[in-house]
């Protein structure tokens, strides 16, 4: 079994804002089968001689060393942690601290050093991180399970939610009397949608707190006509057009939520895909850039909207502070940085959304691309 522990944007962006000398950033890949551990451990230690020997070419202090090769040391020798793995692990240390995030992503091992962490391939995980609301409907019950990817599947208890069809609105049955004892105007077929209905607008009603305070899509579960009677009747902008098909009561929450994590892969290569359009239209307006150095300006004077980088590929140099100039540089030392880390790093601090993607998903064929606010 997998254990992840997927950071939130808070998380990144405390990462981001750090800044002193001696920031360590590590990323090995692992395996959550135990015959992998040790394979795992050695290469974490392979890395941080490779983050030691950069450190003593700075010239940085022997405290400073120390208190870092003692960090990821006290990391190597917790069996515990060891224990309980996903596909990759990444590791951020100073001379002050040490944290770590097991991804469900599969990375590249890589050692840098310098004087802010290096966070771009932590990305991915946020940019895509497999969670959503499930919200699984049948006329006898309704289910609401949270869906992510560091957890099993979640049951919400949410209050005033109703229970079935028929307690939803007063009867002991759809397809019997009114609670008088008398024959409804509304019986059959007609009778039956309209009590869904009402049905459909008190489970909205519940929910609705719970959905709306989080960014996960819902994905409705559930056998027609129910499925489109909620569709119907619900203001939730982030409801997808995808169902889980088939009779919710015959699947476990577990089993509900393997089946969204497909909609969601889909989900995501579609918006993907609007990015895409979205560039070509802007391009011919200024307002889509893909030269390196155009989006790092543009990531300076905090007119980046939304970016798109290569979560692999590696260019190393300086952006200045002030004009976003790029320095590109062949040494990969404690001095130099990645330049597409740093431009991440500035358009996340501005607010814009970004997103960690492979190379033929950039659009231009660069490392970067960026839909800018205004023309930098």
């Amino acid at each position: 079994m997998q254990h992840t522990d997927i950071p939130t944007r808070s998380d990144v962006e405390a990462l981001a804002t750090t800044r002193e000398p001696g920031c360590v950033s590590i990323y090995l890949p692992t395996s959550p089968l135990p015959s992998g551990t040790e394979q795992s451990r050695i290469l974490l230690k392979n890395l941080v001689r490779t983050a030691t020997d950069q450190l003593v070419d700075s010239g940085a202090d022997e405290s400073l060393i120390e208190s870092i090769t003692s960090a990821v040391d006290a990391l190597v020798a917790d069996r515990d942690f060891w224990r309980y793995l996903s596909n990759s692990l990444a590791i951020f240390v100073t001379g002050s601290g040490l944290s770590s995030y097991r991804l469900p992503n599969r990375l590249l091992a890589v050692s840098e050093v310098s004087d802010r962490f290096y966070i771009k391939p932590l990305l991915r995980a946020v940019t895509f991180p497999q969670s959503a609301f499930v919200l699984a409907l049948a006329q006898n019950s309704v289910r609401l399970i949270e869906v992510s990817a560091d957890l099993p599947a979640n049951r919400l208890d949410i209050p005033d939610m109703p229970v079935d069809v028929a307690s939803a609105v007063g009867l002991d049955s759809i397809k019997g009397r009114s609670p008088d004892g008398r024959e409804g105007r509304l019986q059959g077929t007609e009778g039956q949608k309209v009590r869904m209905r009402e049905y459909a607008q008190s489970i909205a009603r519940a929910i609705r707190p719970t959905v709306l305070a989080s960014s996960r899509p819902l994905i409705i579960a559930g056998t027609e006509p129910l499925a489109s009677i909620y569709r119907s009747v619900s203001t939730f902008p982030r409801l997808t057009d995808a169902v889980i098909a088939g009779n919710p009561e015959e699947r476990s929450d577990d089993d509900l939520a393997a089946a969204a994590r497909p909609i969601l892969d889909e989900l995501y290569a579609a918006e993907l895909a609007t990015l895409a359009d979205r560039f070509g239209s802007n391009a011919a307006h200024g307002r889509a850039v893909t030269d390196l150095t155009d989006v790092a300006r543009a990531a300076t004077s905090n007119a980046i909207d939304t970016l798109l980088f290569d979560i692999d590929q590696k260019v190393s140099g300086t952006v200045d502070d002030e004009s976003g100039l790029v320095t590109l540089s062949d040494d990969d030392d404690a001095i130099n940085y990645g330049v597409v880390d740093e431009i991440v790093r500035r358009a996340l601090l501005s607010d814009a959304r970004v997103f960690a993607v492979r190379a033929d998903q950039v659009p231009g064929g660069g490392p970067v691309a960026a839909l800018v606010r205004f023309p930098a």
